[in-house]
């Protein structure tokens, strides 16, 4: 939506109308994914958004010391860490835990400090996993691109190492979120196959159902498929 907005700089759609629509339709919480270009949502978007809405803040990034000085500011309910670099169209890749783990250990203990659920954007790999966990995260978002890419192809050997990895993450009593192409073709077989899911947060897809059939709709087409 903050991308529509930006192409014509104005204020239509208006962000804060939109977010407060989301939830009355059914949304269960609210992810923002401001850029160092601004782009997408921008930083001074955020703490009106907060304001305004009644379920969950989830706020992605890469944590850059702007980054994580205006987190601990709006303390959002979760921060998802995602290794994306500044240039980079969207989302692509996991971190990889075990070549970044003091590093993350230091910026997840900072938001902990503030109360704030963390995240880190993930691919499905046992290591990862174990780095994970020891750096200390409250829950991991899988990176589920190559999901659905290979969903299209065969749905059971696109779900096999997620629902392998979900397992994992029960072991190490890790929360699992995911997000990253997942619609409404491929979704309700990913929560069919990831029991322990917590939450998804999608974006793109859903944005350009709502084209065809309307927000209202599109949210409620994507619950049924997590019921």
């Amino acid at each position: 939506m903050a991308l529509i907005r930006n192409a014509r700089g104005s204020n239509i759609p208006d962000l804060i109308e939109v977010a407060k629509d989301c939830e009355r339709f059914g949304a269960e919480g609210i992810t923002v994914h401001p850029r160092p270009d601004q782009r997408h949502v921008r930083y001074d978007d955020i703490e009106p958004l907060k304001n305004a809405i009644t379920t969950e803040l989830n706020i992605e990034g890469n944590p850059t010391a702007g980054f994580l000085r205006m987190v601990t500011e709006i303390q959002p309910h979760q921060c998802t860490l995602v290794p994306d670099a500044p240039d980079a169209l969207t989302s692509d890749a996991g971190w990889d835990t075990v070549l970044h783990l003091d590093f993350l250990k230091d910026v997840i203990a900072e938001l902990r400090s503030n109360n704030i659920r963390t995240s880190l954007f993930i691919d499905p790999d046992f290591r990862m996993l174990e780095g994970a966990k020891a750096a200390g995260t409250d829950r991991i978002e899988f990176y589920t691109g190559p999901y659905a890419h290979d969903f299209l192809k065969d749905p059971n050997q696109a779900i096999d190492r997620f629902s392998t990895a979900a397992e994992h993450c029960r072991t190490l009593h890790l929360g699992v979120n995911a997000g990253h192409d997942l619609n409404l073709d491929n979704l309700r077989f990913f929560h069919l196959q990831i029991p322990n899911l917590l939450e998804v947060s999608i974006g793109h897809a859903l944005i350009s159902d709502a084209l065809y059939y309307g927000l209202q709709n599109v949210i409620q087409m994507y619950k049924h498929c997590l019921r």
